[in-house]
């Protein structure tokens, strides 16, 4: 993909930006003929909310075991930890507007999104679909027919593919001065949206979901088999949703996640919100599969990519810091209240469902956050403090595979001296 030069701030005492294949950079003025092209520098503050991103991922999977408002809601509800998968699908957006603000050859941009989705598919299937098993047995491979078959790169990787094709191929020709002009040139990609949160909320709402059973390994290896009753439509309850049903139907549920997050609920647990054993009176479901990453769960995570893609479309037609922060500002809030209001009204926020409440919720605090960055960063130059955050966003893939995905806990449990207790922990004085 070629390099998409974005229009220059012109209250900005910074160079104008550019983007090449996803990724955002700052590049000078045309240099004289008589003077040497200087380097082009990364746009710093979409790195930079990147990378805090993912501290908040790998602080989430160290402390949420012990830190109740670390750990993703048990069901209804959202706490720190279930705005890490928006946030991520948030910047996945709004790079896309900045790599695609120019394609000259559509179908060959169509390949390479096609082609990169299907890398990044792959890769997630492989460090999540049950490959690496555990950091202190060591064993590896798995077996496919109970391969897991969605995760989070998965989840990006369909966001990524849809928004991209809607940034390729929806957008008229209109001039944008306003924030009118705006949503009438990318009409069709807000339309898309609309269609995707409609077509949600009918099978979400309106999908019947009869009885249905699951098996689980007790004792001796013995299978146990548990009845779910249900028979009941629009229920968002963590057994009865239409959700998990097409999960169990298309994917089967033997590729669905095993460690269902409503196992902390109160229903399912004695120490809720942490796990613990099952109460006298839990119900069948308790021990389901039930994967956060689903299909018609995904469908609604592309919905936040889609409004991530329109703020950066911000950024490429609007010139001024100001411009670009107030239009900014004004949907966050818009989606935080309407968020609450469909929360008060019964939508309830609930991250494993990704609820319409829960997409704008999330998405209007990706939106503030974004554009306290980049003032932060963009407007008033402050780089020093934020370095460490904006390596780790220059460097997000690499770090989700190493410390997200165990690789790298295997690898340092993995080399030994004599005893598998003898391992590079014990060697710089960490008990391991």
């Amino acid at each position: 993909m070629g390099v998409y030069e974005l229009v220059r701030s012109e209250d900005a005492a910074g160079p104008a930006v550019d983007l090449e294949a996803g990724r955002c950079r700052l590049s000078p003025p045309p240099a004289s003929p008589a003077s040497p092209a200087a380097p082009r520098q990364r746009l710093v503050s979409l790195d930079v909310f990147r990378g805090i991103t993912v501290l908040l991922m790998i602080i989430v999977d160290d402390a949420g075991s012990f830190i109740p408002a670390m750990n993703h809601s048990p069901w209804d509800g959202v706490t720190i930890a279930d705005f890490v998968m928006p946030f991520f699908l948030f910047i996945v957006g709004v790079a896309l507007a900045l790599a695609y603000k120019r394609v000259p050859d559509k179908w060959e941009a169509t390949g390479k999104a096609t082609l990169r989705t299907l890398k990044l598919f792959c890769v997630g299937l492989v460090l999540q679909g049950g490959f690496f098993h555990g950091v202190r047995s060591l064993t590896f491979g798995v077996d496919v027919s109970q391969i897991r078959l969605m995760g989070i790169l998965q989840r990006i990787a369909i966001a990524y593919l849809v928004t991209a094709l809607c940034q390729i191929w929806l957008k008229g020709d209109d001039d944008v001065e306003s924030g009118l002009d705006l949503i009438k040139r990318y009409r069709y990609q807000l339309l898309v949206g609309l269609l995707i949160t409609v077509t949600y909320m009918a099978l979400l709402y309106g999908t019947y979901v009869p009885d249905w059973e699951y098996q689980i390994s007790g004792p001796g290896s013995m299978e146990k088999t548990f009845s779910v009753k249900c028979g009941v439509r629009g229920d968002s309850g963590p057994g009865c949703n239409a959700v998990g049903m097409i999960d169990r139907k298309i994917l089967g549920i033997q590729h669905l996640y095993g460690r269902p997050v409503y196992a902390r609920s109160q229903q399912c647990s004695i120490n809720s919100p942490q796990n613990g054993p099952l109460p006298r009176d839990a119900p069948s479901w308790c021990q389901a599969p039930f994967d956060p990453e689903g299909l018609l769960s995904s469908v609604m995570a592309i919905v936040t990519c889609l409004i991530g893609l329109q703020f950066g479309h911000i950024i490429v037609h609007f010139q001024k810091h100001k411009q670009r922060i107030m239009h900014w500002l004004v949907p966050s809030f818009g989606m935080l209240v309407l968020a609450f209001a469909l929360d008060l009204f019964g939508m309830q926020m609930n991250k494993p469902l990704y609820t319409v409440s829960y997409t704008l919720a999330t998405a209007g605090v990706a939106g503030l956050l974004f554009a306290g960055i980049y003032t932060l960063v963009d407007l008033y130059g402050y780089r020093r403090p934020t370095i460490a955050m904006e390596w780790m966003g220059m460097h997000a893939l690499m770090i989700f595979v190493l410390i997200a995905c165990n690789v790298l806990p295997m690898f340092i449990h993995g080399f030994y001296w004599g005893d598998p207790s003898n391992n590079l922990l014990k060697f710089i004085g960490i008990k391991a």
